[in-house]
């Protein structure tokens, strides 16, 4: 039998953690790997916050791991580099989104699908290859092998860049995979919180014509007029949804509370397609008849590749998509816990981790 090499553990590293299902982040002292020969260490700077790592603090899916580091919009400053990694260099401004690891290996993982690889390691509260527990970048420094680094373009503010590593990606890739990224094309928008704005952006930006539906008709205004969607349709007024039905191309469903689907369905043209990137903890009902008789398709989608999430941050780049955000310091972070439970954020909290991560000793 092989003999495992020994595992080397000499950098401390800080952050902020929870201890169990109470979720409550409090100052946190762990062990970070030594820059490997493919690895790239870099200075967190800042940190966007992601639902996920309110159902994850909680153990809400059942799978978390304590002390947890949550963080996976993580984007930061080169430090290091290992001698073998060709892609980056000190100084570059780099980023890590929602994985850490993958097979390399299978079909997903050869077609630049890493995040549907069978072995795919998160980025924190999961155990990674030399079998230490992965943690996130609510941190003052990470290490991650350079095929999970993408790197942030200058014109890309790197705190608005943080949400795009999860938030944007969600809702980017599946406009450019189901083909809704025609210019011309008309895109509905179910929900309008941190996934739903971003898929309003970068629609906007592909060209297509954008209906936002909600539940609240308050967000008509902001919808239009801010975030330059051309259209809004109140999803609890019939007389709306009658005047908009099998007007779309597509939908983009953002919303994880359950919520009738049929009269989604509804609004697609014939050969439509309805993509859910939110995750309702209880089933949804569904009737066939509608999607037969229309040729309509209901369809998933999970975050990104690594090749794609560059993409989407090049184009975010280019097209001046940025995110909508509440910049916060790291000792505000149970507090800003406590607001995104209640969806008080316009749309996304990022901790400012570079300047307001200090050591408590």
């Amino acid at each position: 039998m092989a003999v495992q090499p020994e595992i080397e553990h000499p950098r401390k590293a800080y952050g902020w953690a929870a201890r169990d299902t109470s979720g409550v982040l409090s100052p946190f002292w762990f062990s970070r790997r030594k820059t490997g020969e493919k690895d790239v260490t870099f200075k967190v700077l800042y940190c966007g916050v992601c639902h996920s790592d309110l159902h994850k603090l909680k153990n809400e899916w059942s799978d978390s791991i304590y002390p947890l580091v949550p963080g996976r919009e993580i984007v930061g400053e080169v430090t290091e580099v290992g001698s073998k990694v060709d892609k980056f260099k000190v100084g570059d401004k780099v980023a890590a989104g929602c994985l850490v690891g993958s097979c390399h290996s299978c079909q997903n993982c050869v077609n630049n699908l890493e995040n549907y690889c069978q072995q795919v390691i998160p980025t924190y509260g999961a155990k990674y290859v030399d079998g230490t527990i992965t943690y996130g970048g609510f941190s003052d420094f990470m290490v991650a092998d350079e095929h999970f680094v993408v790197n942030i373009p200058s014109a890309l503010p790197l705190d608005a860049a943080a949400p795009l590593l999860c938030a944007g990606i969600t809702v980017y890739g599946p406009l450019r995979y189901f083909g809704l990224d025609k210019p011309g094309m008309h895109l509905g928008v179910v929900g309008l919180g941190g996934l739903g704005h971003l898929a309003v952006k970068f629609a906007k930006a592909l060209g297509l014509k954008v209906t936002v539906i909600s539940t609240s008709p308050k967000k008509k205004n902001e919808a239009i007029q801010h975030l330059g969607a051309d259209f809004f349709v109140v999803s609890r007024d019939q007389d709306q949804m009658q005047a908009a039905m099998c007007t779309l191309d597509g939908i983009i469903d953002t919303v994880s509370a359950v919520h009738p689907l049929m009269p989604l369905i509804d609004l697609l043209k014939s050969h439509g397609k309805l993509v859910a990137v939110g995750a309702p903890e209880k089933p949804l009902e569904l009737l066939l008849p509608p999607l037969i008789l229309g040729r309509k398709s209901i369809a998933g989608s999970y975050i990104g590749g690594i090749k794609e999430t560059q993409e989407m941050i090049n184009f975010a780049a280019e097209h001046n998509v940025r995110p909508e955000i509440e910049v916060i310091p790291m000792d505000y972070v149970n507090t800003a816990m406590e607001r995104l439970q209640k969806a008080d954020v316009k749309y996304r909290f990022v901790i400012d981790i570079g300047y307001t991560l200090k050591p408590h000793y």
